[in-house]
């Protein structure tokens, strides 16, 4: 560590940036992917779980529950995601990277761990459900804002676009297992503990990445923007060395890339509201915007997808969950194929193009499915596609939202930004159920599909306008950190800064 006499006071001159965004791919990064990356598929599973037990819980050899009370389940599960996305994503921010994607594994070790342990019937346990998944959306909440600043900081600016979409997109993987695991267990397993050992799926996968997680380091572009600069470098260096390992060659480092930084205070959502409207109120509506269309989409379409089967095409419900495989085929298979594609072509062009692009192809499955020209078959192979592009836009949206502002308030960005999401999102499903009807009349559904189509092209044509070239760019480049010195401005003479 060296120092720079003619440095501002207090400040810190950091290469740190810039070593991580030149370091090749390694084991290290698949390594860390496989740990962080496993947020988004306990989501899918647990969901899908959820979802796919939801009838079991009415049944009396289970909870004896009622319909209602049943699918208020999934609304506390999404309460808990939006409480924990904002508590945890302050907290991110606070306490580092690696605490809290530690901590929030194990909360939702616990809410989901706990909620195979629901005994007997009655409001006892009707409010233990409940407190359950609150807590266990908690802990998938917080991970969205832990996991996403984390993955976007440690991977090298080359591959973090795909990367991250193709992370995100793993929530479908998660939705297959978890489709699959249910499908057998309520097939094969008596009911009464069947739905028990689902809700143990999640946590026992969680059980295992959390011992993976420990051996990860902490962010050193977190660390060193909180003055951190020994354990910044050691974690640099643990990253560089890890590297060598794998008998790869580290590129020399650009030392005009050098930044000169003050540890930062903690920023509160009052004042990170004032930070996105004030300095960057265009990004903040683009991030929106981004979020509120595929949350919107999918949510509407997903959680009315076997509803819709079987109202419309008279697919039994036993059959279902072969139809909801295709369906998550499909979405997963999107941000995986296409992800590449927002590194290289860009990310204006791959986001305004899927998600306009997805856009139209719903309002042609529409006028189609108004028709009466679609069967189970071909409706399902034409949502698979739409969604193989929408997938890919959607998860481009907390792509988008995780790199596009200072790293002082990422967490509590993304935090910010899934909760609106998620609140926006939550309208899809109670007016499309209102739409869908009996199924009698295909129309009222179809104007349902239109306004989605229409929705997610607003998404595309905001990209155009607003969308940030962020492919291939350093964070720092993309936004710089509030407390970075920007450029003309003149240093304090007769200082000293430490240099990482």
């Amino acid at each position: 560590m060296s120092a720079d006499p003619n440095a501002s006071s207090g400040a810190i001159r950091s290469l740190i940036p810039a070593r991580i965004d030149r370091l090749p791919w390694s084991p290290f990064h698949t390594r860390l992917v496989m740990a962080l990356g496993v947020a988004w598929i306990l989501d899918g599973l647990e969901i899908t779980v959820a979802s796919s037990v939801a009838d079991v819980l009415t049944k009396p050899e289970t909870l004896n529950m009622s319909s209602v009370a049943v699918g208020a389940t999934a609304s506390v599960y999404l309460v808990g995601e939006v409480a924990g996305a904002l508590f945890f994503g302050r907290l991110s921010d606070r306490l580092g990277r690696r605490n809290l994607f530690i901590l929030t594994l194990a909360v939702y070790l616990i809410g989901s761990g706990l909620t195979a342990l629901t005994l007997g019937s009655g409001g006892f346990s009707i409010a233990w459900l409940y407190l359950t998944r609150f807590i266990a959306g908690a802990g998938i909440g917080g991970e969205y804002a832990a996991i996403n600043s984390a993955i976007d900081e440690l991977i090298p600016s080359k591959y973090r676009g795909r990367v991250d979409i193709a992370v995100n997109g793993t929530y479908w993987f998660g939705a297959i297992l978890g489709t699959l695991g249910t499908y057998v267990l309520l097939n094969h397993v008596e009911l009464s503990l069947a739905w028990r050992i689902g809700f143990l799926l999640g946590p026992v996968l969680g059980l295992v990445i959390i011992f993976v997680r420990r051996n990860l380091p902490e962010s050193p572009r977190w660390q060193v923007m909180n003055g951190q600069v020994k354990e910044a470098e050691a974690s640099i260096q643990f990253i560089e060395d890890e590297v060598r390992k794998s008998k790869r060659e580290l590129p020399p480092v650009d030392p005009s890339k050098e930044m000169e930084l003050t540890p930062a205070d903690d920023i509160g959502y009052l004042a990170l509201t004032k930070v996105l409207f004030r300095d960057y109120p265009t990004r903040a509506i683009y991030g929106a915007t981004l979020m509120i269309t595929q949350s919107f989409l999918y949510n509407s379409i997903f959680f009315t997808y076997l509803l819709v089967l079987g109202k419309f095409y008279g697919v039994p419900t036993a059959d279902g969950p072969l139809y909801l495989i295709a369906f998550c085929v499909g979405n997963f298979l999107g941000p995986l194929l296409l992800g590449p594609l927002f590194d290289t072509i860009g990310r204006k062009q791959m986001i305004s193009g899927t998600y306009i692009f997805s856009g139209a192809l719903l309002a042609v499955s529409a006028i189609l499915f108004n028709a009466g020209a679609l069967s189970a078959v071909t409706q399902t192979i034409a949502w698979c596609v739409i969604f193989f592009f929408a997938s890919a836009g959607a998860s481009a949206g907390y792509l988008t939202v995780s790199e596009i502002f200072p790293l002082e308030v990422r967490a509590k960005a993304i935090a910010v930004f899934f909760a609106i999401a998620q609140c926006f999102g939550a309208l899809g499903p109670v007016v499309f159920g209102a739409l869908i009807g009996d199924g009698s009349d295909p129309f009222d559904l179809f104007l349902g599909y239109l306004l989605a189509a229409l929705i997610m092209v607003i998404g595309g044509v905001v990209t155009i306008v607003f969308g940030v070239a962020a492919e291939g760019k350093s964070l720092e480049d993309i936004a710089a950190p509030l407390a970075a010195r920007r450029p003309g401005t003149t240093r304090a003479e007769g200082s000293a800064a430490p240099t990482v």
